[in-house]
């Protein structure tokens, strides 16, 4: 359980960063605070960017351990 709650610390913080970026972005755009739309969406390609990481090592993990 514990080695499971490690591999995907990536992935949960990834999506943690999505969903930061959708907020951001969503109150940014309906005042018209460029800024703040801009901040959203930067948060939410890292947030892609840091799950996707989680699964290639999640891939890599499972492929050294067969």
């Amino acid at each position: 359980m514990l080695e499971e709650a490690i591999r995907d610390k990536d992935r949960v913080v990834g999506s943690a960063k999505e969903a930061k970026g959708n907020v951001k972005q969503a109150v940014g755009k309906a005042p018209g605070d460029a800024k703040l739309e801009a901040e959203g969406k930067s948060d939410k390609v890292k947030g892609k960017v840091q799950n996707a990481v989680g699964g290639v090592k999640d891939v890599v993990r499972e492929a050294v351990k067969k």
